[in-house]
């Protein structure tokens, strides 16, 4: 099954980068059981939060699904790193739980979540289907206009 993964990156054109490192007092993640619980994710790319500001104004509707879509490339880095390498492992994707600053009136938030949800199907397959919550929010860390958490299912 991570041979299948590994190509539906490959063929998305994504390289998973290396996970971040928490910013605070928190780690990254927490294996309880047969549960994968990973720590909010920010649309990092090269480093450095790619994507800031608010929805419906600073930011718009597509390029807030580009960052919950970095989002989901980093999420899926987290569990990597958390699998010893193998997304196999991935048994299922439970809920995803997605943030978005947005300003006052801004109502898609489902929409930009759209997003991670897509990918995160598009690679894990029926494993990817999950539960979600799209949440709009005044302000995020660091001024990142998405962050969005995992729980998975996981095989031992």
């Amino acid at each position: 099954m991570s041979d299948i993964i590994e190509a539906r990156l490959s063929a998305a054109g994504i390289t998973l980068p290396e996970a971040a490192a928490p910013a605070a007092n928190y780690v990254p993640f927490v294996v309880s059981g047969n549960l994968l619980y990973l720590s909010g994710q920010l649309p990092i790319e090269g480093g450095k939060i790619a994507v800031t500001g608010l929805l419906g104004t600073d930011v718009s509707l597509e390029d807030g699904q580009r960052a919950a879509k970095l989002c989901a490339v980093n999420i899926l880095a987290q569990a990597k790193a958390a699998l010893g390498g193998d997304l196999g492992r991935i048994t299922r994707v439970i809920k995803l739980n997605g943030f978005v600053a947005s300003a006052p009136g801004f109502v898609e938030q489902h929409l930009v979540i759209n997003g991670a949800s897509n990918l995160i199907a598009e690679i894990l397959g029926d494993a990817g289907k999950h539960a979600r919550a799209a949440v709009g929010m005044a302000a995020l860390p660091l001024n990142a206009a998405v962050e969005i958490d995992a729980i998975m299912e996981i095989r031992a």
